[in-house]
């Protein structure tokens, strides 16, 4: 409660004082850019004077081809630099952006979807597919069944393998 409320004229009189001076300083600035850009124009761009002979009016010519000339590879320059700057403003801030860290994951809400709707939503409407899941089960418990018939088949080799009914009356009596 510290903090004193300001009343909502004094807030606009506030507003309206910032957006004149704004306004003022925005105003200066085109000024002065206009003055700029008349200073160079009077630097790089003498009047033009045309000469009365055949023979200065080429010279001439020339001449103002040279100036385009020299003023196009100064463009250039500026936009090859200006492409340059870029590319280096767009790789620090990808830089920046790994420093930083993972990006910021959205909160992600529960679905209650079976798996049929779920297939249906990512496949689309067209293909109907159906998971029955207790058929997969039966697939598995099918594998199981060769495993056991496998183990069976390694007992039977020990069998047939061994010599000694010794040996072979102690695998029984294990088993």
């Amino acid at each position: 409660m510290s903090e004193k409320k300001m009343t909502s004229s004094r807030r606009h009189h506030l507003k309206s004082l910032m957006l004149q001076i704004a306004q003022g300083l925005l105003e200066a600035e085109a000024a002065e850019a206009a003055q700029e850009k008349e200073r160079y124009m009077e630097e790089n761009c003498p009047d033009l004077s045309l000469p009365g002979t055949m023979q200065e009016l080429q010279d001439l010519c020339k001449k103002l081809h040279q100036q385009i000339d020299s003023v196009d590879e100064q463009r250039y320059d500026m936009e090859s630099k200006v492409v340059k700057s870029n590319k280096e403003i767009e790789d620090l801030k990808m830089k920046v952006q790994d420093l930083k860290g993972k990006f910021k994951k959205p909160a992600l809400k529960k679905v209650r979807m079976s798996a049929d709707a779920m297939l249906q939503a990512l496949l689309g409407s067209k293909h109907k597919v159906s998971m029955d899941l207790r058929a997969n089960l039966k697939q598995v418990k099918k594998e199981v069944k060769e495993e056991v018939e496998a183990v069976g088949d390694w007992r039977k080799n020990i069998e047939d393998k061994a010599g000694m009914d010794g040996r072979k009356k102690m695998f029984e009596a294990d088993a």
